[in-house]
């Protein structure tokens, strides 16, 4: 299975690709679209799945998660709870959505959850292997060799790919893929509205999980006098300890999402290839139609 991270894409392809260099005959940008076919049609060619799943957020900053950490997203909140997108990204998304339907790839997301939770369900629950694609790197945590979990990592394209396992993780980051929640919330996140524990970075993160664990551990080994920490990290976890249990469930995907019912197999040919050609006639995207058809059937 490819289960795609659609926000992750389609954010990519909009701001790789200038909207003027992909335009409808009424000067309407489709650059988000374009660029989300062809990544999906070379994700499609080069990794040949047989199942295919997107998944969105339908939430994109969960109430629940803000509950824990007001700060998570809460730089990236236009009003109210409405998410700053690009206005012209904003009409693309139900065009993308509709090729994707007369395709015949499922997309869709689950309300309550972000497009990371349905795809750790989905990495979770779904017969392996399953790999993941995304550009977001809490999703490092999903990776399991022993079930055939891979990140394919598109932080730099889909054409510079890193096909990660556990051991790819644990030398990008130096802590094994099941705490990569853990290592991201002491380390913090400026893109998520994560502060992390101040004076605490990446290479502290690690060597405190290497030797203690995950954040309970960390927490449970602070009330130890023997425990060895350096008085000034003692001091700075101590202070941290209502932020940490906070924010180690909202750095956490979900694992159990509710899915609905849907069926992932990639098929042969497009499932309505007459909405599919009004499609691509109406927003001008024929080449990247016939592309992805290709990669369909070849």
């Amino acid at each position: 299975m490819l289960a795609v991270d659609a926000p992750s894409l389609y954010f990519r392809a909009f701001h790789g690709i200038p909207e003027k260099a992909a335009q409808t005959d009424r000067g309407e940008p489709v650059n988000a679209v374009r660029g989300f076919m062809d990544m999906l049609a070379q994700l499609i060619r080069t990794r040949r799945p047989d199942r295919v799943v997107c998944a969105l957020d339908n939430s994109w900053r969960p109430a629940w998660r803000v509950r824990l950490v007001p700060s998570y997203k809460k730089h990236r909140v236009k009003h109210a709870d409405v998410e700053d997108v690009p206005a012209a990204l904003v009409p693309q998304i139900p065009v993308l959505l509709d090729v994707l339907r007369a395709v015949g790839i499922p997309a869709f997301g689950v309300d309550g959850y972000e497009a990371d939770d349905v795809l750790g369900t989905l990495a979770a629950t779904q017969p392996a292997p399953v790999e993941v694609v995304s550009g977001d790197r809490d999703l490092f945590q999903v990776v399991d060799d022993a079930r055939g979990t891979r990140l394919l990592y598109c932080g730099r394209g889909v054409a510079k790919l890193e096909d990660s396992d556990d051991a790819a993780v644990a030398a990008k980051y130096g802590v094994p893929a099941r705490r990569y929640a853990d290592f991201a919330a002491m380390r913090g996140d400026p893109s998520d509205g994560l502060p992390g524990v101040p004076g605490v970075g990446e290479k502290t993160a690690a060597r405190l999980i290497t030797r203690y664990g995950g954040i309970d551990d960390i927490l449970r080994a602070l009330d130890d006098p023997q425990a060895g920490f350096a008085p000034g990290v003692r001091a700075k976890l101590d202070a941290s300890r209502d932020y940490l249990a906070a924010a180690l469930p909202v750095c956490t995907v979900a694992l159990d999402v509710p899915l609905p019912g849907f069926t992932p197999d990639l098929p042969t040919a497009p499932v309505d290839p007459d909405a599919l050609l009004e499609l691509a006639e109406r927003w001008n995207l024929a080449g990247a139609a016939r592309r992805l058809v290709d990669s369909l059937t070849g």
